[in-house]
């Protein structure tokens, strides 16, 4: 199942390229700036985190004397939990947004859920270059440390691209579930320890938040560009075993339904 996908999204990018490249022009089509944009969003979002809490309100981390400590944890959670929010709600509503398309044109659907990944990934690069670049400059670059961060990403964006296939292939039978995903997004961002620390949590609810995966996944980034520590692996086996289970599941459920799906668009 999973190596017939993978054909079929290699037979057809050439489209998934295509694709990403208009819908990049078209978000800055018409703006004086044109894809500067890209830059300037992003660099003004890590700017304004340092001043305002490196600062002005002066924000230490427990065991850190470094001035840039808190918006080095805080950039690296926001950078994280950035990618996993846009991946997952777009990959939910990615089969109703393309109605049209997908009524047209004959196309493997998984090539929409494609799309978003990589327009996902390239958003996500331009920021995590700007946030190295300011870890460089400030003199907190964690050095070859920083390679770790590659198989954590792994696991997240397959943890996020499996819930968001499977969620967006109910979504099109029920539409009710990108409007509650929404909801669930704004709970689960406060559940995971972004803005605070783990350690300020009563031990009653810390004890138990590896149940939440995007924990792990969170804590092992703000280890590896804070601390310049290798993650403890053990706290991403529930994450990828989690990701793997919603892949599968996923592409299950995609399999059955795929032939309904335009249907019911």
């Amino acid at each position: 199942m999973l190596m017939r996908a993978g054909r079929e999204l290699w037979a057809y990018r050439g489209f998934i390229a295509e694709s990403v490249k208009r819908e990049f022009r078209a978000r800055y089509l018409g703006t004086q700036f044109g894809w500067i944009w890209a830059i300037l969003q992003p660099l003004a979002m890590i700017s304004v985190y340092t001043l305002v809490f490196s600062r002005v309100m002066r924000a230490a981390m427990p065991g850190h004397e470094s001035p840039w400590a808190y918006s080095i944890y805080l950039c690296a959670g926001l950078l994280a939990w950035g990618m996993f929010s846009e991946l997952l709600s777009r990959s939910v509503g990615v089969f109703v947004s393309n109605a049209n398309l997908l009524k047209k044109v004959s196309l493997p659907k998984l090539t929409l859920p494609a799309i978003v990944l990589l327009s996902s990934l390239i958003n996500y690069g331009i920021v995590m270059s700007l946030f190295i670049a300011f870890l460089l400059i400030t003199g907190r670059f964690p050095g070859w440390v920083v390679l770790a961060a590659i198989p954590v990403l792994m696991v997240q964006i397959c943890f996020a691209l499996g819930l968001g296939i499977l969620c967006g292939t109910i979504n099109v039978f029920y539409r009710d579930v990108e409007q509650m995903l929404g909801v669930v997004l704004q709970f689960w961002f406060w559940l995971t320890p972004i803005v605070y620390v783990t350690r300020a949590l009563p031990g009653s609810i810390a004890e138990w938040m590896w149940l939440n995966p995007m924990w792990g996944i969170v804590h092992a980034l703000q280890g590896i560009f804070l601390d310049g520590r290798v993650p403890d692996w053990d706290t991403l086996l529930w994450p990828a075993l989690l990701a793997l289970a919603l892949i599968t599941l996923a592409l299950r459920a995609f399999a059955r339904l795929g032939a309904e799906i335009v249907d019911e668009l």
